[in-house]
């Protein structure tokens, strides 16, 4: 039998693990405080750069917040989806995730989302995505229509029936997604030509949307939100990096 050759671990790495491991069992909850350096230094029996260099990782990782000569000790932060959207992001930017495939995704997780919130959703629930889309038609509507004030509100409601499925997780990766997607093209939104009229297509197709939930038609929801994503994005991408997205539609685009 052959074995592979392993690379030794560093100690600050270990400090690093168990210090983690505390967080995910509950042992060490947002808002509590570690210990200082020197009793840290003293219950893992090594050197003080060893201790700073684990805080450094921790603290790059959003697991604790440490401010130098805090005496309190390093703070224990709540669970963050930050850190997954550097991921994505650094992924999407180095060339290693494409827009195709962030849209792809978007397209599965929100029909999935659209679906379940149709079923599961709650009367405060739905009043708070009714809320959102009469405030997108408020600003639709306005003399001098506000891209970003309507963008929000838009957020608002993506965000409301993310809730309304009841799974943190579709929440954490939805608004990451929604986010990298968003960034990757921002500049081609920013210069649409007639932004009234982006605004007029996204309300209606929001609208849509609502009613199939009102009604808890969940695989309508889905099937128009897929769409809906598709009609406002796809144009972004080359005829080739279209066609892993059409799976995805009942109907193939006109």
């Amino acid at each position: 039998m052959k074995f592979e050759p392993v690379s030794p671990v560093h100690a600050y790495q270990r400090i690093v693990e168990q210090i983690e491991h505390a967080v995910l069992a509950g042992e060490l909850t947002p808002g509590q405080r570690l210990p200082s350096e020197r009793d840290l230094m003293s219950q893992f029996e090594v050197s003080r750069s060893t201790v700073r260099e684990a805080l450094r990782v921790l603290q790059s990782s959003e697991v604790i917040r440490s401010r130098p000569g805090d005496p309190r000790g390093p703070e224990v932060l709540s669970a963050s989806p930050a850190a997954l959207h550097r991921s994505m992001h650094r992924l999407a930017r180095a060339g290693q995730l494409g827009f195709g495939e962030l849209l792809q995704f978007r397209m599965l997780l929100e029909g999935s989302a659209y679906l379940l919130a149709a079923r599961l959703r709650t009367d405060e629930q739905l009043a708070e995505m009714t809320s959102a889309l009469d405030e997108m038609g408020a600003l639709a509507a306005a003399r001098e229509p506000d891209y970003l004030a309507f963008s929000h509100a838009d957020v608002a409601f993506h965000d409301a029936v993310a809730r309304a499925t009841g799974n943190p997780l579709i929440v954490v990766c939805g608004e990451v997604v929604r986010d990298v997607v968003l960034e990757l093209i921002k500049d081609k939104l920013q210069h649409a030509p007639d932004r009234r009229a982006v605004m007029r297509t996204s309300l209606e197709h929001h609208g849509e949307v609502l009613e199939a939930v009102r009604a808890g038609d969940g695989e309508r929801a889905s099937r128009l939100a897929r769409r809906a994503l598709y009609d406002y994005y796809a144009g972004y991408l080359p005829e080739d990096q279209r066609t892993p997205l059409l799976p995805l539609l009942d109907s193939p685009p006109p």
